[in-house]
């Protein structure tokens, strides 16, 4: 995703701390550069290799989203100037270093309740999704991000198996309403997508973060972080997937400081099923 991020700084001559900029950088390399930025946020994920293909197993035939998202890696990686993957790597091993994972609810925590406004402005409610059984929750980053369009494009199918299950797919984002609705009707989504501002919910789950400063200004500058979550809070929770049994406890969670790396849509499937007693194929 940060090759749009790469384009930038390779036009305006930004260093990795977004300081000094060349003289004759022109408004118009500015657009440019944003257009890039657009183009690599749609852009597909490269096809994935026969190796890639055999890391993860598929979910009932689909492309194993690991490996969607290795190769998007990947294919971003090569356009990379040195400085900004050392910007990009310091910030994710900052993020390792703290103490997040571990403040982070994990399996046998009890999952705070919430209501937040799905696509449709309707208040979603965990308590009345889990009076119908479990619920999958999945965070993602917005829909500025490739991963996380891989992801949720990933999703679609496992949200579909979800239901047959006998539980529920929602996603969630702190991007305002607008935008949650832009991400439902891009993908063609039947799984509902939930719109956290200010990342409060997220914060009762101990999975928010701040943006170092070199970062959040390559976010905003190419993506419009603060203009996409209406607040100048530059934080984003992580990619994380929790599995709510009915007895509003924590029964399966995915955590991870990279995000690059999300939840197997067939691991969350495979969970859901096991709450809920129903076969492979989705019957009981």
């Amino acid at each position: 995703m940060f090759a749009s991020s790469l384009v930038a700084l390779a036009m305006l001559g930004l260093g990795c701390g977004g300081g000094e900029t060349k003289e004759n950088a022109k408004d118009a390399t500015n657009d440019q550069a944003k257009q890039e930025a657009k183009k690599e946020a749609e852009a597909p994920a490269p096809a994935p290799t026969g190796d890639e293909k055999a890391d993860a197993a598929a979910p009932e035939g689909g492309a194993p989203l690991a490996a969607e998202l290795a190769a998007k890696a990947e294919a971003s990686a090569s356009k990379r100037p040195e400085e900004v993957s050392k910007v990009m790597q310091a910030a994710q091993d900052e993020l390792a270093a703290s103490d997040i994972l571990e403040r982070a609810l994990k399996v046998g925590d009890a999952a705070p309740d919430f209501s937040l406004p799905n696509a449709a402005g309707e208040q979603v409610s965990l308590a009345k999704l889990l009076e119908n059984g479990p619920v999958a929750v999945m965070w993602y980053r917005g829909n500025w991000c490739p991963y996380c369009n891989i992801a949720l494009q990933g999703y679609a199918d496992a949200g579909k198996q979800i239901a047959a299950a006998g539980g529920t797919l929602v996603a969630i984002s702190p991007e305002l309403p607008d935008a949650s609705l832009d991400t439902q009707q891009k993908h063609e989504l039947e799984y509902q997508v939930l719109s956290d501002v200010g990342n409060a919910v997220a914060k009762k789950y101990e999975i928010v973060f701040e943006l170092p400063p070199e970062l959040a200004a390559l976010y905003n500058e190419n993506f419009a972080l603060n203009e996409h979550n209406g607040d100048d809070s530059n934080t984003l929770p992580l990619a994380a997937t929790y599995v709510i049994g009915k007895d509003g406890k924590i029964a399966w969670a995915f955590l991870d400081v990279d995000y690059k790396k999300r939840a197997e849509p067939s691991e969350v499937v495979a969970e859901i099923r096991k709450l809920t007693g129903a076969e492979a194929d989705g019957g009981e």
